[in-house]
């Protein structure tokens, strides 16, 4: 599955970067995640609870944050397991400045597989599923980085 969009956010650059390349930040904005531990500089772990339809599954997953240009992009790849389930995602993240002085946009596209149990029965439901969860985050991210 293919998802990007574009996120106009009215904070500087440098705070929007410092922001989307720390998984710890980024991790309390998705709806679901239960921890995010940072392993070093570019690894981290996470737990969530993902729910499609009357289906849920807990994913321990495996994340790799890798710095393209700063303060410009960056792409993040996750795999994680669930019982009878796998999912996998590279995500990518574009900043640039946005057209108010001090705002920030943000370019974002994402791939995502999920396989296995929650993949076969919930197939119909994990696009719609998926834009309600990342609409959630999103916003989330919005209120942290524009608050004062």
């Amino acid at each position: 599955m293919h998802f990007e969009g574009t996120v106009e956010i009215a904070a500087p650059r440098d705070k929007v970067w410092s922001f989307v390349i720390d998984p710890t930040q980024v991790g309390q904005c998705g709806p679901g995640v239960e921890s995010v531990e940072a392993i070093d500089d570019t690894h981290f772990k996470a737990k969530a609870k993902v729910g499609i339809g009357f289906i849920s599954a807990r994913f321990v997953s495996d994340g790799e944050m890798k710095v393209i240009t700063a303060p410009e992009q960056a792409e993040v790849k996750i795999h994680g397991q669930a019982p009878g389930s796998a999912a996998d995602a590279i995500a990518t993240i574009k900043l640039s400045d946005g057209a108010a002085e001090g705002t920030t946009t943000m370019d974002w596209a994402a791939e995502v597989n999920i396989s296995g149990t929650l993949a076969s029965v919930g197939a119909r439901l994990i696009e719609g599923t998926a834009n309600k969860l990342i609409a959630q985050t999103f916003v989330c991210m919005k209120t942290k980085l524009e608050a004062p």
